[in-house]
């Protein structure tokens, strides 16, 4: 198995920036892809990034797309999330995700974290 714990959010003005990290433990050369999600209240979850296992290729969600970005530090085990010009819509709980796959997809993972709370106020 295979273990993930957020950290980083909080509470930002629009506009501002916030760091989020993800820090995989356990059996974690089973992790290959890593990912981004979140959930906004009342909402569905959604993809926001993804990374390889390489950290070659990375994918984002339109509405994130020149604002965030998503890297990776696989001698730390650790997935980095990059937010900046934050706005009120971006506010969710998100999620770390990961998959034994190396190749980086918009879906299909096998692990997921708990969660960390990101408000962007107006």
């Amino acid at each position: 198995q295979v273990q993930l714990v957020e950290s980083g959010g909080g509470l930002v003005q629009a506009g501002g920036s916030l760091r989020l990290s993800c820090t995989a433990s356990g059996r974690t050369f089973g992790t290959g892809a890593m990912a981004w999600f979140r959930q906004a209240p009342g909402q569905e979850r959604e993809f926001v990034a993804g990374i390889s296992w390489s950290g070659s290729s990375t994918i984002y969600a339109d509405s994130v797309k020149g604002r965030f970005t998503i890297s990776r530090d696989n001698a730390k085990n650790t997935v980095y999330l990059q937010m900046n010009s934050l706005k009120p819509e971006d506010t969710a709980v998100y999620y770390c995700a990961a998959r034994t796959a190396r190749a980086v997809v918009f879906g299909m993972y096998d692990y997921w974290g708990q969660g960390t709370q990101v408000t962007v106020s107006s």
